[in-house]
């Protein structure tokens, strides 16, 4: 049974419901008993027979396509690109077929993260447990141990994963420009050391049962507060996944609970994780944050947190569309001052790349990324963000050097 056959179905009962509704006592008896045949009526029931099971193939192979050596994503007979709307008329099935692409997807990019980029992945929290959920980074083989230049990528919010920027563009575009690949390995050409964060891998879930009321991975030891604030986080995006979900969702799926990566329940939790395990360890002299879209926000948030640390060590700071606001996350004068002299955003713009873009908020310049398209300003704004990180280290080094030379002059005119 089609949705058009069940479009028609509808619509002839309530054309003879409304022909009822002109008559007498007889007629308005029978559109009483109309509406309560209607009421009995599952529409979802009647799609779950249309709508073919959600099972889909768990490689690229078996959706049949692969990246060419363009980095693009191609049917491995047609060569033409993904097609979203692969059956009419059944717009939740294209789309679960399409989150199931993506997860592949996902796991591609961990592959060319360790096996193309030489990372290595590390798991998180660094003393877990064999059974308790984890979370993972990618680092270079000297991320911690590079004496110079050490940088960090942050991802926006969504479905993406380490390594990524953007899923749209990686399966529609490519992966120079859906991926934080080109960043990765420019990095290490020029000598830094990489770290890539994960910050939207907060929880694992697990399927309900009856006895069930509340699944969390820290148990009663975990603070009340910050139960909630997770707990929250889980039902607002919850909430995001499953909209309008009752109509959508004719299959009835199982019902699934979190279960949180401790210490690493949300994007700010997790940086700042990171944070106080690898990077306030890592040698480098000078390091580097690039932070998409909701991780600039993370960023202020570490700021917040870490602030005499974060300018101790943090040479300077390339966002791409960043949604931090640092009146709505009370960062101190102090804070936004640092930022001002410390901090890039590029944003989506009409304008040439680097024009500059006048701000409402009192943080950091604001340049175009040389794109209207959020998802990608990373991509657009690259060349630019390795030459203001160039010269942030230089002004930094030359800034030392004057310091030193005072100081010299200082000493040996005390010795006289």
């Amino acid at each position: 049974m089609s949705i058009s056959i069940i479009s028609l179905i509808w619509l002839t009962l309530w054309i003879n419901m409304a022909q009822l509704q002109q008559g007498g006592p007889d007629e308005k008896e029978k559109t009483t008993a109309l509406k309560d045949l209607l009421s009995r009526i599952d529409l979802d029931e009647l799609m779950k027979k249309d709508e073919p099971p959600l099972e889909f193939p768990d490689t690229l192979e078996g959706f049949e396509y692969a990246f060419n050596e363009k980095g693009q994503l191609r049917h491995i007979t047609t060569g033409e690109p993904f097609v979203f709307n692969a059956r009419e008329d059944l717009h939740r099935w294209n789309q679960k077929r399409y989150e199931a692409l993506g997860e592949i997807i996902t796991k591609y990019i961990y592959e060319l993260l360790e096996k193309d980029c030489n990372l290595k992945k590390i798991s998180l929290p660094v003393d877990a447990t064999e059974s308790e959920p984890k979370n993972f980074i990618f680092m270079s083989e000297d991320a911690m141990t590079n004496p110079d230049k050490l940088m960090v990528l942050i991802h926006g919010s969504g479905v993406v994963r380490a390594g990524q920027w953007a899923r749209r563009l990686i399966i529609n575009e490519d992966l120079d420009s859906g991926t934080q690949i080109p960043y990765i390995k420019r990095a290490m050409d020029e000598g830094y050391g990489v770290i890539v964060l994960n910050p939207n891998e907060n929880y694992i879930e697990v399927e309900k049962t009856k006895s069930q009321v509340q699944l969390s991975s820290d148990g009663s030891d975990e603070p009340a507060e910050k139960r909630e604030r997770k707990d929250k986080t889980f039902k607002e995006a919850k909430k995001r996944r499953d909209f309008y979900e009752k109509y959508r969702n004719p299959q009835k799926e199982k019902e699934m609970v979190p279960l949180y990566i401790r210490d690493n329940g949300s994007p700010e939790e997790h940086l700042i994780y990171v944070w106080d395990h690898f990077i306030t360890h890592s040698a480098a002299e000078n390091t580097f944050f690039v932070a998409h879209s909701y991780g600039g926000l993370a960023f202020v948030e570490l700021m917040i947190q870490r602030e005499a640390d974060v300018k101790n060590k943090v040479t300077a700071v390339a966002l791409t569309d960043s949604v931090h606001n640092v009146w709505h996350q009370e960062a101190g004068k102090t804070i936004r001052e640092w930022m001002r002299e410390n901090c890039c955003n590029w944003v989506s713009s009409s304008e040439p790349l680097d024009t500059s873009v006048e701000s409402m908020l009192p943080d950091c310049p604001r340049v175009s990324a040389g794109t209207e398209r959020h998802e990608l300003t990373s991509w657009k704004s690259l060349p630019s963000i390795f030459k203001f990180f160039t010269e942030a280290s230089e002004a930094k080094n030359s800034s030392l050097k004057a310091s030193l030379t005072r100081r010299s002059h200082r000493i040996k005119h005390e010795e006289i």
